[in-house]
Formats: structure tokens, sequence, C-alpha cells
């Protein structure tokens, strides 16, 4: 039988946070060890650092400008043939399990017309999935850290008491108790931590967070911008800790069900969190939040990918974006879909097949500005749309200079050196490059003048 896969992704963390990604606590062993077997990406990172926009993309492998879902309340549009048609439609077992975020439409601030953010996901628009469901749209309007439901299949509400993360893997472990391996499966687990519980403006650790990580070490970031890191993270690092726990249970169930070896895992997050340290310019809408920025804080996310030709304990230094995981996952399922969705196998990666690769990333920020970004080895150049509200364009005819970080001297983005003449033909360069991605991804090329 063809392998099975998992897609186990988290709402909101920093690769930092993990430790075969250089993290000093012992916060992730589980996932440290399918590293040590499998394929860890050192450099991922995400497309749009937003959930809605980034999950529209990893339902659709296109970009959310041309979906729609350029920010958040905007629903997958029903004519875009999905990651879910593409394996139903080659013989997977489907199963969905956690946050969705993807049923409800409304403008930015507003509650959307027919809220499915607190109800039944109904089953149109589920992007194509026909399975196994136990989700909510949107899981943090539906529970806490320690209490919530969701629904299934058919549209049954599922109450939940216990930590969150436990309560969503107890849900995905379910699907084994009815599995009858006629077919293999592709199970998504989306869990919402360590994303901040919105109506409680903070991070919901387990029980004792505070005191088990107190001798926390922040990132240098963190450390030397602030933000509400320091009180915050604690928590963090905490519902981190979960996360890896509950890994470990779905590792150990698929053991117990003599699934492993047959199995390919995916470890990866939609965005990070630079815990309120980025968004606070005067020209981006007055957003004070934890990601909706191109800088590494909010892009730069755990990938781990073990199973079938995934193996060996290497590490890719290389960069990739995240926007290849559903091109990746129909690959590891036998589906070429080609120029179908973005991105690349990232096999293809592993394998070394890159010639005349371009070591880059691109991503399309939103809701806190019109934004791009484009990020290379040794620099990060980004630009945003003056007098566009990112809640309401997708795009834009004119971008000006917004950052520009030299990461080999200034890895944590500490030094915006976007007005020093010293690096103009850098940010030039950098613009065309960035212009060239733009032209790709959204069929426009448009014009980038120097910020005044």
């Amino acid at each position: 039988m063809r392998e099975n896969i998992i897609f186990y992704f988290t709402d909101q963390q920093r690769a930092d946070t993990c430790g075969c990604f250089g993290q000093p606590l012992d916060i992730t062993p589980n996932l440290d060890t399918l590293a040590a077997g499998g394929v860890k990406f050192d450099n991922a990172f995400s497309p749009q650092p937003v959930c809605g926009p980034c999950r529209a993309l990893f339902q659709t492998g296109k970009y959310p400008t041309e979906t729609g879902c350029f920010r958040n309340n905007i629903m997958l549009p029903k004519n875009v043939k999905t990651l879910a048609n593409y394996i139903e439609e080659a013989g997977y077992e489907t199963a969905y399990i956690g946050k969705w975020h993807l049923a409800s439409d409304g403008e930015l601030e507003k509650p959307p017309t027919i809220d499915h953010t607190i109800t039944a996901v109904p089953k149109e628009l589920r992007g194509g999935y026909t399975g196994f469901w136990r989700a909510a749209d949107v899981l943090e309007f539906t529970s806490h850290g320690y209490d919530g439901y969701v629904f299934d299949e058919n549209n049954n509400q599922i109450d939940f008491k216990g930590y969150r993360p436990d309560c969503i893997t107890d849900l995905a472990l379910q699907f084994f108790d009815q599995y009858d391996r006629k077919k293999p499966f592709f199970m998504t687990v989306s869990q919402i931590e360590p994303h901040h519980q919105n109506d409680h403006n903070h991070y919901e650790g387990p029980a004792g967070s505070k005191e088990k990580y107190k001798d926390f070490i922040l990132p240098g970031d963190l450390a030397a911008l602030k933000g509400n890191a320091a009180e915050e993270y604690p928590d963090y690092l905490g519902q981190c800790a979960s996360l890896d726990e509950n890994l470990g249970r779905l590792v150990n169930r698929l053991k117990e069900e003599g699934l492993y070896d047959n199995t390919v895992i995916i470890f990866a997050s939609d965005h990070g969190s630079h815990f309120k340290t980025r968004n606070t310019d005067e020209h981006l809408n007055g957003y004070d939040d934890y990601k909706r920025s191109c800088h590494d804080a909010a892009t730069h996310v755990p990938l781990v990918i073990v199973g079938g030709a995934f193996k060996g304990g290497k590490e890719i230094t290389e960069l990739v974006s995240t926007e290849s995981l559903p091109k990746t996952i129909l690959a590891i399922a036998g589906v070429d879909v080609g120029d179908a969705m973005i991105g690349e196998n990232l096999l293809d990666v592993v394998q070394g097949k890159t010639d005349n690769r371009a070591n880059e990333v691109y991503s399309q920020i939103s809701e806190s500005r019109v934004g791009r970004s484009i990020r290379t080895e040794d620099y990060m150049y980004a630009v945003y749309a003056p007098g566009k509200n990112g809640g309401e364009y997708a795009s834009a005819d004119l971008y000006a200079d917004d950052f520009l970080y030299d990461l080999k001297k200034d890895p944590y983005e500490l030094t915006n050196l976007i007005h020093d003449h010293a690096y103009d033909s850098v940010r030039l360069k950098m613009r065309e490059k960035l212009l060239a991605w733009i032209e790709k991804a959204e069929h426009t090329r448009p014009v980038i003048v120097d910020q005044a």
C-alpha cells in the first residue's frame, strides 16, 4: 500500500522553540527524535504570516492573491481544486482534525455575515474533505486552553474538557478506532497552539508553565526588542512542549497499529510570533500584534519531514517555503500536479536536484499592510503599498521600500538599512529579485519607489 501521510501543523510557532532548531530547553524531544531520523529544514519560511491566507495556500497550492483569500475572514472559493480533491481522487481516505479557518466571510474587523466561526462547517465548505472530520472553523472562538467544542462530519457538536492540544489529539486518535485499512490515509492535525487566546490576549500554556519554564532564554530579537515576550514566553514554551508531547502520542499510536513504518509525518507551522515587537510603525494601520510581518520572527517556521524517502537524519540548509507543502504531500501520494500548484517537491531539494534553483523565498504580507518580501541567504528586503489598507486591498500597483537587513551582520534584523546609501546597490538588486517574484506569482509588475 502507498504511504500514509500525516500533516501535523501548529499555529504561530517559531522555529527556535524546537531543540532541533536551537532551543536550549528540552521543549521538543519527540520532534527532535523524528528530525534525527528524517529530514529537518533549517531555513523554512511562511509565504503568508496570517492564519487564514496561509491555510488557504496549504489547501490549494495557490497564492492567496490568486484564490482571493488574502486576509482572514474570507472563505475558500468553491471553484478551486484542492489538496483534498486531488488526494481523495488518488484513492486516499482523509481525516481533518482541529482548526479550519476557511469557512467564514466577512469584513476584517466585523463578524461574518454567515457565522461558521462558531457553528458547524457545512460539508460544501470543507475544501473537499469527505472523511473523518473533527473540526471548528475558528477554534479559538469555540474553545479556550482548557475547554471547548468542535464538530464531527455529521455536524454533531463534540464538547471537550482538558488541555486543548490533548483533546484535539484525543480526537485525532479516534480515527484509528474506525480505520479499516482499505485505503492509505491522509490526516491533518491542525493544532491551534501556540496561538494566543484572542479573547484573553494571552498565551495559555498548561498549568504550571510559568514555573516550569522560568529559566527560559529569549531569542536575540525578543531580548533586544522586548514586546511582551518576557511575560508570555514561558506559557508559549509550555504550549510548544504540549504540542510535542501530543506529537509523541500520535507516533506511539502509529507504532501500536503497525502503521509507523509506512507513514510520512510532516511537522510545520503556519507562521511564527514576534511578540508585539514589529508591527508598530505609523504606516501599518496601528497593528500591534504577533505576526503580519516580513521578519524572521513571523516567517521562520519549523519544518521536519520523516518517513518514506525523507530519511537519514539529513539537515537541509537551503531556503524553502512552506508554499511547497501541498505539492510535496501530493508527490508523496504519487500525484504530480505540475504547474497546477506553486512551489516545488521538497524531495527534490533533499535529493540535491536543485540545478538553477533560486535560493530565495517570497512572502505576501496582509492586514498590517499590503506588503511583499523576499529573503535570500544574505538579505531580507520588503516593500509596502503607501495608503493601502492591508485588510481591504490584496495587492497594489505601487510599492515603496520598507525594510532591508544584512542577515550575515544582523541575524536578528535589528538595523533597518533601507536608507543606508552604502547598501543602495544591494537594495536595487533585491528590488529586481522581488519584482520578478511578484510578476511570477501575481502576473503583474508593479512599480517600487524609494521610501520617502
